[in-house]
């Protein structure tokens, strides 16, 4: 195939993963308000729209261990170019749905699509670039990602304000086709990474039945008990499969995701703070709209979290100055302090009110813009650069997992414990304070006890290079084990 007439320019590949990524993002945090007014139109009970939504964000995370197989055999830069018809055809689809089939089909295919897009344009865009680069990518990455669900609530409110659903989903549609333009003025032939390499069907197996069925029970839960086995056994057992995905993947001889290789100090404790802060800040944010749903219009509601996109770009922008330093490691403890204040503030007033939501919710931009990202790097700086791309699929599968598994099981709690929803709601956000603390707590503890006394400054160019990682990283508990020195690893 031709090369594309812009390829390798910088700045439009990278608004092309910006195109790519932000609809699904930003979509999948707006929904709350619109709910009733697609629910009625399209005449899906809220049941349905909940598995909808449930089985969307499953195709986000299954995306993310697909695109990595076709990656191995494919093409990727055509792979990419499917990837982008397709999340144009499901964006239209449910933008012009007559009936609830057009509507969860192309939603569903979103979530797929964005994934598959994220693993298979994001890497290219960190490492295909001169280390120059770089500072950028990390700025925009936490924008893309964080500032577009940060966005949601206030896109949400906006249209819920004007009693109707679909212009949105076409400006969706819109900024979908967009990507895909950008895709093909860009496209420069990639061949795959290892045609060779087995198909893993164990672990597709595993994250496609396992994701399916856990986002299916957690769906279930906000309209039915916790016990009822349409709801709990497909939650657990979902769980359950994806915990054998990732004992499979250690253990395998040719295992499609480098999971082995993240088992020690600093990924391992990147990892662990990426899911708390991630599970913690889409539940806080989840519990308190539904809290004040009733209180406040969907726009002034949605404004009230306009602060958490002001704390996304704030973070950012620190990022891109720090992640080349010692002080990255600093920086995710910084923002889960930050995440946990936030929290404690909306958890301040029963009912939560305005100006506490809207404080906290600039606090938790702040704390997760500066936690999750930052923590992908510590992950990715352990390995070598040519291992980004397996690195962020399991980053971003836990994370889908920890943020869309937990809200709705913290909302099943806000609604069920106590005398009422503010009761309930005050419970639900303790345990996100818990999520918030124990991210932190663990994440020092794994640093104290691989013996890491000076925080190491990742090695960028050499990293960069594919020759080496960013920096050596400790095993796990390398402080009580005989014969290691910790300082071999971080002097």
């Amino acid at each position: 195939m031709r090369q594309g007439p812009l390829a390798g320019r910088y700045p439009v590949v990278a608004a092309m993963v910006v195109f790519a990524l932000v609809p699904y993002l930003a979509l999948s945090s707006a929904l709350g308000p619109l709910t009733p007014h697609i629910a009625k139109e399209l005449g899906l009970s809220l049941a349905a729209m909940n598995v909808t939504t449930g089985m969307a964000n499953a195709g986000y995370a299954v995306g993310t261990v697909v695109a990595v197989q076709f990656a191995q055999r494919l093409p990727q830069r055509r792979m990419l170019l499917v990837y982008a018809t397709l999340l144009v055809i499901g964006s239209v689809l449910t933008a012009a749905a007559v009936d609830p089939s057009m509507f969860i089909v192309g939603h569903v295919l979103q979530g797929l699509c964005t994934s598959l897009l994220l693993i298979a344009a994001v890497p290219p865009l960190i490492i295909d670039y001169p280390t120059s680069r770089l500072r950028e990518t990390a700025v925009i990455l936490n924008v893309c990602i964080f500032g577009a669900v940060a966005l949601g609530p206030v896109v949400g409110g906006i249209q819920a304000n004007a009693h109707g659903w679909r212009p949105l989903f076409w400006i969706i549609a819109g900024i979908a086709v967009a990507a895909l333009v950008l895709s093909v003025l860009t496209f420069r032939d990639t061949p795959p990474v290892n045609p060779e390499a087995p198909i893993d069907f164990i672990a597709l197996g595993l994250a496609t039945l396992g994701c399916v069925s856990a986002f299916f029970g957690a769906s279930r839960l906000l309209t039915h008990r916790f016990l009822d086995p349409t709801a709990c056994a497909p939650l657990l057992g979902g769980l359950l499969l994806i915990i054998i995905l990732f004992v499979h993947e250690y253990t395998a001889k040719n295992p499609l995701l480098c999971v082995r290789s993240l088992v020690s100090t600093l990924p391992v404790a990147g990892i662990v703070a990426a899911i708390c802060a991630a599970a913690a800040s889409v539940s806080a944010i989840s519990l308190t709209l539904t809290s004040l749903s009733t209180r406040y219009s969907p726009l002034h509601l949605g404004l009230l979290y306009l602060p958490e996109f002001g704390g996304a770009v704030i973070t950012a922008a620190a990022f891109g100055v720090i992640f080349r330093t010692h002080l990255l490691h600093a920086y995710v403890l910084v923002g889960m302090g930050f995440l946990t204040v936030g929290i404690v503030l909306m958890n301040a007033a029963e009912p939560p009110t305005a100006v506490l939501t809207a404080v906290g919710s600039g606090l938790v931009g702040i704390g997760v813009g500066a936690s999750v990202v930052p923590a992908l790097f510590i992950a990715g700086f352990s390995l070598r650069s040519n291992n980004v791309q397996r690195v962020f699929a399991i980053i971003e599968l836990v994370r889908a997992v920890a943020a869309f598994l937990i809200a709705p099981v913290l909302l099943y709690i806000a609604s069920t414990v106590g005398s009422n929803i503010d009761d309930g709601t005050r419970t639900a956000l303790w345990i996100c304070f818990g999520i918030s603390v124990a991210g932190a707590v663990i994440g020092v503890g794994l640093y104290i006890a691989g013996g890491v006394r000076h925080a190491p400054t990742p090695a960028v160019e050499e990293w960069m290079s594919g020759a080496q990682p960013g920096w050596n990283s400790p095993p796990l508990f390398a402080r009580f084990k005989e014969g290691i020195n910790p300082d071999d690893y971080c002097p």
